[in-house]
């Protein structure tokens, strides 16, 4: 069903961009304090994480108020960097879209940025359709809906951060490419948890070590006996083991880890965000936590799929990394073996430095 109806949103914007025409420019737009720039980010959490540092080089160079469009599934994302002023939520019902364009419109943004790195229907359309003096996005299948496009950098050998940041030049900045790095501030409340819970059960003098086992989808779990295996291994240092885990994912939480107390599960993002901030190495599959663990350079090893793409993986950008590629389109077949022999090594130099 789900691939029935991107089929059917893509044939429409195929026919929706063929009566479009929007004027070309090359001009700068000139921001004051008043101006407002809306970008429109949908999707993931992760999709969210990765637009931060684009969001944060903007707001250094311009005192423009920041509006995002967000997802259901990511809006909680920019509600928590600093740079954003405000957030609006597209939730996929009719009734939601017409009054959500019904406010977009009266804002009267000087400019819209299309923040997506390949083409979003539902995005494209919404932009084509509201005004605006400036509309920017990469070069891509929705190029006519914009009035100015940056080439879209190599995806197979340039990280989905830096392709964002080239849009920067249209508005007339160079990236800072030394201080690019993801933003999110979770909540002082949800730090102080965190705190309480590492503080009651783990020895804060010893080395922690966290495992991160819920990704967006079952075909990044690597398996129950992979975690467990793992656990073993890890169980053979002196160091603190933390399991982290979605509430969705407790059931195989509870199988790989025989110590509860020492699991860290929240529905809440925010609260797992200020707990990622409090270990020292994190051990995850693909997913928007290992761009957490970038905001506090915190070493991160991964396990990856890249099936069927050439795209670069989305690693986490600003830290010590290293990782475990599969091409299958799942982690279950990818050897623990294999595994424990890449991350022994990534984790030692840590507990010997």
């Amino acid at each position: 069903m789900k691939k029935i109806e991107v089929f059917f949103k893509n044939l429409l914007l195929k026919i929706f961009l063929l009566f479009v025409s929007v004027k070309k420019s090359n001009d700068v737009p000139v921001l004051h304090a008043d101006d407002k720039i809306l970008l429109v980010r949908l999707n993931r959490i992760g999709d969210a994480l990765v637009t931060s540092a684009f969001i944060e080089q903007l707001r250094s160079h311009t005192q423009a108020q920041i509006h995002v469009l967000a997802d259901s599934k990511n809006y909680f994302v920019f509600t928590r960097i600093p740079a954003v002023n405000k957030v609006f939520v597209l939730h996929k019902s009719r009734e939601n879209y017409k009054s959500l364009y019904k406010m977009l419109r009266k804002e009267t943004y000087k400019v819209i940025v299309d923040l997506h790195d390949d083409v979003s229907a539902t995005a494209s359309m919404l932009i084509a359709k509201l005004k605006a003096p400036y509309k920017f996005g990469l070069e891509k299948a929705n190029k006519r809906i914009f009035t100015a496009t940056m080439p879209k950098l190599n995806s197979t050998t340039t990280h989905v951060i830096e392709r964002n940041l080239e849009l920067l030049k249209l508005f007339g900045f160079v990236p800072d490419w030394a201080a690019a790095g993801i933003h999110y501030l979770p909540e002082q409340t949800s730090l102080d948890k965190a705190g309480e819970f590492m503080r009651k059960h783990f020895d804060e003098k010893k080395f922690t070590v966290g495992i991160n086992i819920s990704a967006g989808s079952e075909a990044r779990f690597w398996g129950i006996r992979q975690y467990q295996a793992l656990v073993e291994f890890l169980q053979g240092y002196n160091v603190n083991i933390v399991l982290l885990s979605t509430t969705r994912d407790l059931k195989h939480a509870f199988r790989i880890y025989n110590e509860p107390d020492k699991i860290f599960y929240s529905p809440s993002f925010d609260e797992f965000a200020a707990v990622i901030s409090k270990i020292n190495l994190l051990f995850s599959p693909d997913t928007a936590t290992v761009h957490l663990a970038a905001i506090y350079k915190i070493p991160v090893f991964g396990i990856y799929v890249k099936y069927a793409t050439d795209d670069m993986i989305w690693y986490p950008y600003g830290c010590d990394f290293d990782c475990v590629v599969t091409k299958e389109p799942t982690l279950r077949n990818v050897p623990v073996k294999e595994v424990l022999s890449k991350f022994k090594p990534f984790l030692e130099k840590y507990l010997v430095s």
